[in-house]
């Protein structure tokens, strides 16, 4: 295998490699009936791919999360805050790709449909439904050129997923029934020296009343680099991400794209960071990672909820932020269990004081926030300090367990508990300390709260899988504190999902 080959390939085991629970593969690849069946009767139709990928899931929360009530109602105890919902997601992705010696492309579709979620309002932006996008839209058409093994540059163009390192900070976010997609340009450059993304465009927004589009006045660039040889056991990667989003986005139409994900803040935001991971094996049963993030720029305070007029007025604020995430494992290799232990600490910084002209609450930009701060969906890494243990095993080739705790604690008290979508829970009517909802209360205690998460999956057949969960949230004193006129209580979040690779 010539060395370009081996890199990519090790680039792209690694990536996941121990970072979150990931369902295991078949034990050989399923490239879907259609391609079986093509490839079976001539051996040239490997170029084509054919195919399509299909998932439902069931979702039940009690107490909170993604329900009617909104995260500001998340664990209250009143009848009248309806913190309960139970509905079940599917999503149909059919794709047709092509790959040559020089180039290639793919376009994929998707449909994604919600049944029974509470948050249904027929009045409101997209309907009040952040997972049903109505209809079959374009979630990848791309074009790819390019051949590694014979050039270093390779070109990519068109609507794409773009993911990095953990997806802690850019992530395809397919956890969400509409996953997430960027209409860019991104040039890489690759030997086994040195290499690097270099990628400018913008976020594709989901609209139930038009086809799904970027918005020319909210920009996302980057440089990737990766180091594959600085160090002998580590992947060593660096990067430099560019949002800039100009004022006028609020007063577009977004009549169709629901909360959270709607217009954003206007801003010009960059994050510098380092992540250093070992190589697998390269301690033998020892594993650990690195990740160091710096932000500076300006932004407004603007949220899915702010007016346009007051997104228009919102004065820009210096921002200056920084997030560190450290993580270390162990791996019993000699039992056929593979049983694993890891800990790992997230760190995202918060803003000392809301009334002066900085910010300092970290910008988490566009994660799969899903993989790393509890199941239960319910912080992202923003004023978060979170200590995560996690113990998995393999009772089968095809088959993981994973038992799971979170302990969540603010970074301050001076900013807000900010919710997966990093929209901050605030019930701004609520005198400061009265105990009568979430908002900013100096006094109150950081700790948020304790999670427990028990999730398996099987791969049953090359081509099917399932996976389920159990998550309990334990309120600290920071929930208590906050709702103690109204009364609260501790959270339940169950899950069952199946996935067919057709």
């Amino acid at each position: 295998m010539k060395p370009i080959t081996r890199l990519l390939a090790l680039l792209a085991f690694a990536a996941p490699a121990f970072a979150q629970f990931a369902p295991p593969p078949p034990p050989r690849p399923f490239p879907g009936f259609a391609n079986e069946k093509l490839r079976a009767s001539d051996p040239y139709m490997s170029s084509l791919d054919i195919a399509a990928n299909y998932r439902a899931r069931y979702e039940s929360k009690l107490g909170a999360g993604f329900t009617d009530a909104g995260s500001n109602w998340d664990f209250s105890k009143r009848r009248v805050d309806d913190n309960n919902n139970s509905y079940l997601l599917s999503r149909l992705m059919p794709r047709v790709a092509y790959t040559g010696k020089r180039i290639a492309f793919t376009v994929e579709g998707r449909a994604s449909s919600s049944i029974g979620d509470e948050r249904f309002n027929a009045t409101a932006p997209g309907k009040g439904l952040a997972e049903n996008d109505s209809g079959m839209d374009v979630h990848q058409a791309f074009v790819f050129i390019g051949n590694h093994k014979e050039f270093p540059v390779s070109l990519k163009i068109g609507r794409q997923e773009l993911a990095y390192g953990d997806q802690r900070l850019v992530g395809h976010f397919r956890w969400n029934n509409n996953a997430r997609t960027f209409d860019a340009l991104k040039v890489r450059w690759q030997n086994p020296l040195f290499g690097v993304d270099v990628f400018t465009g913008g976020v594709v927004y989901n609209d139930s009343r038009n086809l799904n589009k970027s918005n020319s006045q909210d920009h996302f660039s980057g440089a990737y680099f990766n180091f594959p040889t600085l160090l002998k056991n580590e992947i060593t990667e660096a990067y430099l991400f560019a949002r800039n989003v100009e004022r006028g986005i609020a007063t577009d139409n977004w009549s169709g794209v629901p909360a959270p994900f709607r217009f954003p803040g206007a801003q010009d935001v960059y994050t510098a960071g380092l992540r250093i991971k070992s190589k697998p094996n390269a301690y033998d049963a020892f594993d650990y990672g690195v990740e160091l993030m710096q932000q500076f720029g300006n932004r407004t305070a603007v949220f899915a909820g702010t007016a346009p007029a007051a997104a228009l007025a919102a004065p820009r604020l210096d921002h200056k932020a920084y997030a560190a995430v450290l993580q270390g494992g162990y791996t019993w290799t000699q039992s056929t269990l593979q049983p694993r232990l890891a800990l790992i600490y997230s760190y995202g910084s918060g803003d000392k004081n809301a009334t002066d002209t900085k910010s300092g609450t970290f910008q988490n930009l566009f994660p799969t926030n899903h993989l790393f701060y509890g199941y239960m969906d319910l912080s992202s890494l923003q004023n978060l300090h979170d200590i995560r243990l996690a113990y998995t095993l393999k009772p089968t080739p095809t088959s993981i367990i994973a038992l799971e705790g979170h302990a969540h604690f603010l970074g301050r008290t001076s900013d807000f508990w900010y919710n997966v979508a990093g929209i901050p829970r605030n019930f701004a009517t609520a005198p400061v300390g009265s105990g009568g909802g979430y908002r900013i209360n100096p006094g109150y205690s950081k700790h948020v709260g304790n999670e427990l998460d028990l999730v398996a999956a099987w791969t049953f057949k090359p081509y099917a899988q399932i996976e389920a969960a159990a998550c309990r949230y334990f309120r600290g004193d920071y929930i208590k504190q906050s709702l103690a006129s109204v009364g609260s209580k501790d959270a339940t979040y169950f899950y069952l999902q199946f996935t067919l690779n057709l």
